[in-house]
């Protein structure tokens, strides 16, 4: 079997960017379970992508899982990367795609690491699997359970009253959904010039903590 170059492996796995104009609507429409509309997008979407990469990977190169699913984090780390670097131009008023954006690049993430361990991107715990890594859920099992309207849902969850305007509650829950407690001051965000650096620097520096829990996670 040929080996891979790391040229062709950014191709495939270079992912749309921008999200699904459906799922925009959803997350603006009912912000509080923002988490809850993208995972199950992501599901949708994000998949079968996997699944397509993963065979293809599997046919035609000798990589191990964990080489490709390295590959996999660090792809995706560069793109957030990208990314925040866009969304730091306009500061507050590019601030909220910004972060929808690499919230869609992460799950996005989640998903191919764990097709790279033999896992079935395609199973419907892999949404859920993403939810309690980013600890919306204590595990994999009550997320799933929220996801299909029988456990306690982020909306019953979520306590953040005093927050008013869809805008304000979308960006919360986004930002809890794509960085580590403490792991982003939104003030530094919103200042434009000083956030196309300081976006691109911590984008990536989430996306690749949350790789690496997701290697972890499915790599044992």
């Amino acid at each position: 079997m040929e080996h891979a170059s790391e040229e062709h492996y950014d191709e495939v796995l270079d992912p749309p960017r921008t999200l699904p104009g459906r799922l925009w609507l959803q997350l603006k429409a009912d912000p509080v379970r923002a988490p809850e509309h993208l995972a199950l997008a992501a599901g949708e979407v994000h998949g079968p992508a996997a699944a397509e990469w993963i065979s293809a990977m599997r046919g035609r190169y000798a990589h191990q899982p964990p080489e490709i699913a390295l590959m996999a984090r660090r792809r995706h780390a560069t793109l957030s990367r990208w990314t925040g670097a866009a969304g730091g131009v306009g500061g507050a008023w590019t601030m909220l795609p910004d972060i929808a954006a690499l919230a869609w690049l992460q799950s996005r993430m989640v998903f191919f690491i764990a097709a790279a361990y033999g896992y079935d991107p395609l199973d419907p715990m892999r949404p859920a699997e993403y939810l309690a890594l980013r600890e919306f859920y204590p595990d994999a099992l009550s997320a799933r359970a929220a996801l299909d309207g029988v456990g306690t849902t982020v909306a019953e969850q979520y306590v953040g009253g005093k927050l008013t305007g869809s805008n304000e509650k979308l960006l919360s829950r986004l930002t809890k959904l794509t960085v580590r407690k403490g792991g982003t001051k939104l003030a530094a965000k919103a200042i434009p010039g000083f956030a196309i650096a300081f976006n691109a620097l911590t984008n990536e520096r989430e996306t690749r903590a949350l790789g690496k829990l997701a290697m972890k996670f499915y790599g044992g």
